[in-house]
C-alpha cells in the first residue's frame, strides 16, 4: 500500500527504539483498518442477503395458497437472524476502524442486492436483452467495487481509544460545536419546509435523514468503541456520556426510519437508494471527520485519492439503482374517465361521484357497509348536488337516465 510506503519512509528518520515501536504501532493500526473493513463487508453482505431472504418469503407465499402468515415461516426468521448478525458485525466495525472508511462500505450492501436480485429473478431472456437489462448494473458493479478498494487503500489511519475522556473532549470541542450549530439550523430550516410548506422533494427528505444519520454513526462509535474497552477490561459504562451517546443513537435512528419511510410512499426506492447513498455518506463523512479529526496528519495525495474512491462507489450506485424495474402500482378500482359514455368532471360544480373519503374510490375492493350517509348522484347536466341519505344495503350510486324533455 502506498499508506505503508509513505509512513516506512517517515520511520527511516527516527531513532532506532523509537522506529521499532512507531512501526508496530503503524502496522497494529493498518491490521485495525483491516479488521474494521471486513466487518462491515460482512455485515453489509450478510443484511442484503436476509432482505432478500424475506422479500423471497413474502413473494412465495402472495403467490401460493399457504394460509400461514409471513412470521410462521422458518425463510422469514432465518431472514431475521442473518440481519441481526449482519447488523451486529457493522456496528463492531465501527470500533476498529475510523468512520470515513466504515460508512462508504455501505455500497457493498448495494452491490450484493444487484447480485442477488438478478439471481432471484430467474427470468428466461436472450442475451442481447440481457445486455441491455443488466448492461448497466454490472458497470456499476464494476466502478463499486473499484471506489471500495480506493477506501480500503487510501482510509485515512487515525485511531483513538474510545474512552469516556476522549469523547467527552470530542463533544465539547469548537469544532464539532460549531458544526452542531450549523447542522440543527440547517435541520430546522428543512423540517419547517417539508412540514408548513410541503416541500416534499426528495433531497430535502433524505437531507433530513442524512443529517440525523451523521448523529447516528457519531453516537455509534462512540458506543461501540466504550463496549469494547469496556469488554477487553477498561470498564466505560460507568461514564454518563456513554447513556447519553447511547440515548441519541437510538431516537436518530428511529426519527431517521420514519423519514425514510415517508419517502418511500412517495419515491421509488432505486432513487432513494442512491440519493440516500451520495447525501449520508457525504455528511457522516463530514460529520466524522470534525469530530474524531479522522484526516488529520494525512497527506494530501491520500485525501485525494480516498475523495476519487468516494465519487466512483457514488456513480457505481448510481448506476446500479438507475437500472432497476419501477414498480408499477396495482390500482383495484376502475376510473371514471376510463368508462365508455362517461365523463369525469371534477371540482367545477358537475360532479359525477363526490369523494367521501380520501380512501374510498369507486369500485374499490372494501367493504363500504358502515356508510350510512352519502351523496345521490345528480342527472347531468349537474347545476347542483342533493344530499340524501340511503339504506346501507343499497346500491351506492346510480346514473339517472335522460328523460326526452330534459
Amino acid at each position: 500500500m502506498d499508506g505503508a510506503h509513505s509512513a516506512a519512509l517517515q520511520l527511516q528518520q527516527l531513532p532506532p527504539t523509537s522506529s521499532a515501536s512507531a512501526l508496530s504501532e503503524t502496522s497494529f493500526s493498518y491490521k485495525e483498518n483491516l479488521i474494521g473493513a471486513l466487518l462491515a463487508i460482512f455485515g453489509h453482505l450478510v443484511v442484503s442477503i436476509a432482505l432478500n431472504l424475506q422479500k423471497y418469503c413474502h413473494i412465495r407465499l402472495a403467490g401460493s395458497k399457504d394460509p400461514r402468515a409471513y412470521f410462521k415461516t422458518k425463510t422469514w426468521w432465518l431472514g431475521l437472524f442473518l440481519m441481526l448478525l449482519g447488523e451486529l458485525g457493522v456496528f463492531a466495525s465501527y470500533a476498529f476502524a475510523p468512520l470515513s472508511l466504515i460508512v462508504p462500505l455501505s455500497a457493498v450492501s448495494v452491490i450484493a442486492s444487484a447480485i442477488i436480485g438478478i439471481i432471484f429473478i430467474k427470468e428466461k431472456w436472450k442475451p442481447k436483452d440481457f445486455l441491455r437489462r443488466y448492461v448497466l448494473s454490472f458497470v456499476g458493479c464494476g466502478l463499486a467495487v473499484v471506489g471500495t478498494y480506493l477506501l480500503v487503500t487510501f482510509a485515512p489511519n487515525s485511531h483513538e481509544k474510545m474512552t469516556g475522556e476522549n469523547v467527552t473532549k470530542h463533544l465539547v470541542s469548537w469544532p464539532f460545536l460549531l458544526y452542531m450549530l450549523v447542522e440543527i439550523i440547517l435541520f430546522c430550516l428543512l423540517l419547517y419546509f417539508y412540514k408548513e410548506k410541503n416541500a416534499n422533494n426528495i433531497v430535502v427528505i433524505l437531507l433530513l435523514v442524512a443529517l440525523l444519520g451523521s448523529m447516528t454513526v457519531v453516537t455509534v462509535k462512540a458506543v461501540a468503541g466504550m463496549l469494547v474497552l469496556s469488554i477487553q477490561g477498561n470498564l466505560q459504562l460507568d461514564y454518563p456520556i456513554f447513556y447519553v451517546m447511547f440515548v441519541c443513537m437510538v431516537a436518530t435512528a428511529v426519527y431517521q426510519a420514519a423519514f425514510l419511510s415517508q419517502a418511500s410512499q412517495m419515491y421509488d426506492s432505486s432513487l432513494i437508494a442512491s440519493v440516500g447513498y451520495i447525501l449520508s455518506t457525504t455528511i457522516a463523512i463530514t460529520a466524522g471527520a470534525i469530530f474524531y479529526l479522522d484526516f488529520i496528519g494525512e497527506d494530501v495525495l491520500h485525501i485525494c485519492m480516498f475523495a476519487l474512491g468516494c465519487l466512483i462507489a457514488f456513480l457505481g450506485v448510481f448506476l446500479i439503482t438507475r437500472n432497476r424495474k419501477k414498480a408499477i402500482p396495482f390500482e383495484p378500482y376502475i376510473s371514471m374517465d376510463a368508462m365508455p359514455g362517461m365523463q369525469n368532471m371534477h371540482d367545477k360544480g358537475m360532479t359525477v361521484q363526490p369523494d367521501l373519503k380520501a380512501s374510498f374510490s369507486y369500485g374499490a375492493l372494501e367493504n363500504n357497509d358502515n356508510i350510512s350517509e352519502i351523496y345521490a348522484p345528480a342527472t347531468l347536466p349537474v347545476m347542483q348536488e342533493e344530499h340524501g341519505s340511503r339504506s346501507a344495503s343499497g346500491v351506492p350510486y346510480r346514473v339517472l337516465e335522460h328523460t326526452k324533455k330534459e
